[in-house]
């Protein structure tokens, strides 16, 4: 599978038990192919994509590019896209979103804040489309209708892609994972330069005000007590914190370099099979204590 932010490629059957239990903004769009009125076609729909009649789907961008398979002998080609929003709507969705810390935290998770449309509201636009008319798809089959099966089939696959990486939705709108995470820090940096100069600005003025009244400043506790810089009993500012997980090769496991296991002969996978299981976990905890994190409020 390639998985760059700019092009990905899967090709992938559903189970017979369908997605099973989903994240809420792969529901959201199984919700919205539920909606076309057209159930028999969505029934034949789901039977390609479980089956793997869909033999390549593609994310180039802002298009989703598949192949299905039907009743002729080459596959036919389906081309499925959103509207992308323009920097300007961009531009107000970044700043809604460095409004709330709490946003910035779960999409560096990888997980979807359930209230992202608050910040898509203030660009007058969404992330989700909310009817499925608005998902724009073309098909080179000869049926008329749209979506055809073969467009309908790729609407689920998107589902399943979704639950794996939820930046694809943005991607569709004209934003890749990078590019988001890039303006997002960017922004945020922004702001909180602003705060620190204004704090800066407010604490000359209490100076300058000092200065003149003839009244001697007084030296922080610390420095006749150094044991104090390491203590900060203050409350923080919600907006200032900001929790984000350990980047790929930074996490304490990384950290510890080789471990010194011993090699078995007899068993020769045992230890990185060990050593792959002990990342797995880690990486387990660490989510777990994120979300338990952000579950403490903005």
């Amino acid at each position: 599978m390639n998985t760059s932010p700019n092009k990905t490629e899967i090709t992938t059957a559903l189970s017979e038990k369908g997605l099973g239990q989903q994240p809420w903004w792969v529901e959201q769009w199984m919700e919205l192919i539920n909606s076309y009125r057209f159930k028999k076609r969505l029934e034949r729909a789901w039977t390609y994509a479980r089956e793997g009649n869909v033999t390549s789907i593609r994310f180039e961008g802002r298009r989703v590019h598949a192949r299905v398979q039907g009743t002729e002998e080459d596959p036919y080609k389906v081309k499925l896209w959103l509207d992308v929003l323009n920097d300007e709507d961009w531009s107000y969705v970044l700043e809604a979103l460095t409004q709330k810390a709490r946003w910035s935290a779960q999409l560096l998770a990888g997980i979807m804040p359930a209230d992202i449309e608050r910040a898509f509201a203030a660009s007058g636009r969404r992330l989700f489309p909310f009817k499925l008319q608005e998902v724009r798809s073309e098909c080179n089959c000869p049926d008329k209708a749209n979506p055809c099966k073969h467009i309908s089939a790729i609407y689920f696959l998107m589902g399943d892609r979704f639950s794996e990486d939820p930046f694809v939705l943005f991607q569709l709108r004209g934003r890749t994972r990078t590019k988001l995470l890039e303006d997002l820090a960017k922004q945020r940096l922004e702001v909180l330069t602003a705060i620190a100069k204004k704090s800066n600005q407010e604490n000359n003025l209490d100076k300058d005000s000092k200065t003149k009244n003839d009244t001697p400043a007084q030296a922080h506790p610390a420095v006749i007590n150094p044991s104090l810089w390491w203590k900060y009993e203050g409350s923080l500012n919600a907006d200032l914190v900001v929790i984000t997980p350990a980047m790929e090769g930074d996490t304490g496991l990384h950290s510890a370099g080789e471990l010194p296991l011993a090699e078995e002969p007899r068993f020769p996978k045992a230890r990185q099979k060990f050593l792959s299981h002990l990342h797995e976990q880690g990486s387990k905890l660490a989510q777990h204590a994120m979300l338990q994190a952000m579950t403490t409020g903005d």
